[in-house]
């Protein structure tokens, strides 16, 4: 029997409305809702343009998919989505990216299932973060300032170094993945109702100075914003948290005692030229250390204009020196994880991919937004040995 429930999900974590998808197919938008509810069931060849739009298997539709069978989609609440953007987004958009959460949250669930996860940093940190806001009168600048220097510390970063962010934070247990988000979303970030805590980058600006921005202002999102109800902020109240975040994204990425002594070593300072070693060492962008230097008070008003004038006649708003030149870091906790199950023989990646999923290796890219010769290699792998177990080597000695 088709499970409509299965197309519903593909559809939505897709981003397509109905009236799309029945272009797609050649078919009214009212089959598709039939399909969807399980009133009627797609003609074969209509089946099979569903798997090719969509790099499933035919037995896709016919079987419980992963989302339903860990009942996932109970732990992902719309309405806490935390997006790095200067845009209040649609309430389909956010569905599509709900969802797409959901069908992430069921892989996580899967491939953790058999290994002993440490206690993660990450949750008792944002207990003693809320903890904090909930008892302090102090200001909330302070305030910020003082989670984000909590947050180096309980993290185990150096106070001179961002070299290891990706690592630090992946470690702390949030779970990051990569996907091509769209222009106006640089980034965006939740906690689950079982608190597991995702960070969802955006994979089209290939920068590691701003990536590690988004980075802290996701993570201050999760700390300083938990349980807010993003979906119902307007203009107003959606400016200041993101102003909030990226506050606390400053105070991290640059602790304050350390980069006060390295910015009196500046001489011109309101050239941006003049900051690249720092940009070298921090491994964040020029407007973002004029950015922190003026929240610092290092830089007066009209310091920080001069410097950002000079940003923009140098078009380093668009482009920055050294943007190619500083690695990218690329989340590796998923993996890691992957890799070790695979090496014990705790899962079979092909049978998880083509049995479990009932997918295509393609869709298992798009979903998870690792690179395409992760997969490949243990899929290929699987091949050859199969291929072994039917082919027989003649033996030219005899």
């Amino acid at each position: 029997m088709f499970i409509g429930e299965n197309l519903t999900n593909l559809r939505i974590m897709h981003g397509y409305s109905r009236k799309q998808l029945s272009e797609m197919l050649d078919v009214t938008e009212q089959a598709i809702w039939q399909y969807e509810n399980s009133y009627t069931s797609p003609k074969v060849q209509i089946v099979n343009e569903l798997k090719r739009i969509f790099k499933v298997k035919s037995k896709y539709f016919y079987t419980r998919d992963m989302v339903s069978l860990y009942n996932v989609a109970s732990n992902i609440e719309v309405m806490n989505i935390a997006y790095r953007s200067k845009i209040i987004n649609t309430f389909s958009k956010t569905q599509s990216e709900v969802k797409h959460v959901e069908f992430l949250d069921a892989f996580v669930e899967q491939i953790t299932a058999k290994i002993s996860l440490p206690t993660l940093n990450i949750v008792q940190l944002r207990d003693e973060v809320v903890d904090y806001l909930n008892s302090t009168d102090d200001d909330r600048m302070i305030q910020i300032n003082k989670m984000a220097q909590l947050a180096r510390k309980k993290l185990g970063f150096s106070h001179d170094t961002n070299d290891e962010l990706m690592y630090l934070i992946e470690k702390s247990g949030i779970f990051i993945f990569e996907k091509a988000i769209g222009e106006d979303i640089d980034a965006y970030s939740l906690w689950t109702q079982k608190n597991r805590a995702y960070i969802i980058l955006g994979n089209i600006k290939q920068s590691a100075a701003r990536r590690n921005f988004d980075l802290a202002h996701e993570l201050g999102h999760l700390l300083l914003h938990f349980r807010v109800e993003f979906a119902n902020l307007d203009r107003k109240e959606h400016k200041h948290f993101e102003n909030e975040a990226n506050l606390f994204a400053g105070a991290f990425l640059l602790p304050e005692k350390e980069f006060v002594k390295d910015i009196t070593e500046v001489i011109a300072i309101t050239n941006p030229d003049s900051y690249l070693d720092l940009k070298r060492k921090w491994k964040v962008s020029l407007q973002v250390l004029g950015y922190r230097a003026h929240k610092l008070g290092i830089f007066e008003a009209k310091d920080h204009r001069n410097f950002y004038a000079a940003l923009h006649r140098k078009n380093y708003l668009k482009v920055e020196p050294l943007d190619k030149s500083i690695p990218l870091q690329n989340p590796m906790k998923i993996k890691t994880i992957i890799d070790f199950l695979a090496k014990r023989k705790l899962m079979d990646i092909r049978q998880m991919i083509e049995k479990d999923w009932t997918v295509e290796v393609s869709f298992f890219k798009q979903m998870t937004g690792i690179d395409g010769d992760f997969f490949d290699k243990y899929v290929s792998n699987m091949l050859e040995f199969d291929l072994q177990k039917v082919i027989t080597i003649p033996n030219r000695n005899q």
